[in-house]
């Protein structure tokens, strides 16, 4: 299974924008084959930043999902919410054994 973590510092006053553009993005990923779940989370602590939690069967899904239209149509703006590039953190869960 593929862990993602990919952080979000979004600009305050892009906030209900931001919210607005990642919500069909969330919706579209949720439905792609290989994937477990894509969950956007706001941080409680730190105003404008979010993370979104995205799990995978494979990285053969991932690369398929980096591909479709609702993700590239949400990178092309993503920058113009951003106060800071997104910072991505991939993960290779495999089960630990006793």
């Amino acid at each position: 299974m593929i862990i993602i973590h990919a952080g979000f510092q979004v600009h305050p006053e892009k906030e209900y924008d931001f919210l607005a553009e990642i919500r069909p993005l969330i919706d579209a990923s949720r439905s792609e084959e290989g994937n477990i779940s894509y969950d956007l989370l706001k941080d409680t602590d730190k105003a404008g930043s979010y993370t979104m939690v995205e799990l995978w069967t494979d990285m053969d899904a991932v690369k398929f999902h980096n591909q479709t239209e609702h993700f590239t149509e949400f990178t092309a703006k993503a920058s113009q919410f951003m106060a800071a590039p997104p910072q991505v953190k991939l993960f290779n869960a495999n089960p630990i054994e006793k």
